[in-house]
């Protein structure tokens, strides 16, 4: 089973939470289920896998986006580990654009996110050895990669640790408005 939640701020992104069957040998969940997903206004083709393990805590990853052809829908999960998650509206025209939404995602509970083609998407660890998996509508193309700036202060998103390791290439995006 599943639970479908829009995020307030931006109900395109979507929280969804399946549910666990467990006995003494632990437990076993279906994560995706293409029909679920649909009788939920969730129509998408998987085309990229990823995973990605961060070894400290306070490590953000993001903002990232890519362009059409290549945008990228994803749908995140947590592995083991914890994470701030955060979607930005980059759809122009959209009544929500330049707003964000975010949410805590951990491997404790059983919970993902479904962020859209027209986001930027990052998300910074909570706890060290995090490790998050998602699936992706495109592949991946250094061509059509972009991003925004994780400290954008038009954004003003509030990082819950201030002091965020990032690689070189996070910390040379445009803010929003240069884009």
């Amino acid at each position: 089973m599943f639970g479908f939640t829009p995020l307030a701020a931006l109900p395109d992104v979507v929280r969804i939470e399946y549910t666990r069957h467990g006995d003494e040998r632990g437990w076993f969940a279906e994560v995706y289920k293409e029909s679920a997903f649909g009788a939920n206004g969730i129509v998408a083709r998987f085309r990229q896998d990823n995973h990605s393990r961060s070894a400290e805590r306070g490590t953000l990853r993001g903002l990232h986006y890519q362009l059409a052809p290549f945008a990228q829908g994803k749908l995140i999960r947590v592995l083991s580990g914890e994470i701030f998650d955060v979607a930005v509206d980059l759809r122009e025209g959209s009544v929500t654009f330049g707003r964000w939404a975010s949410t805590v995602l951990s491997a404790a509970e059983s919970a993902m996110l479904w962020i859209p083609e027209g986001f930027a998407h990052g998300f910074q660890t909570l706890v060290p050895d995090t490790n998050v998996v998602y699936k992706t509508t495109a592949e991946y193309s250094t061509p059509h990669e972009r991003g925004v700036r994780w400290d954008d202060r038009t954004l003003g998103i509030p990082w819950p640790i201030r002091e965020p390791l990032l690689s070189p290439r996070d910390t040379q995006w445009p803010t929003l408005t240069k884009r």
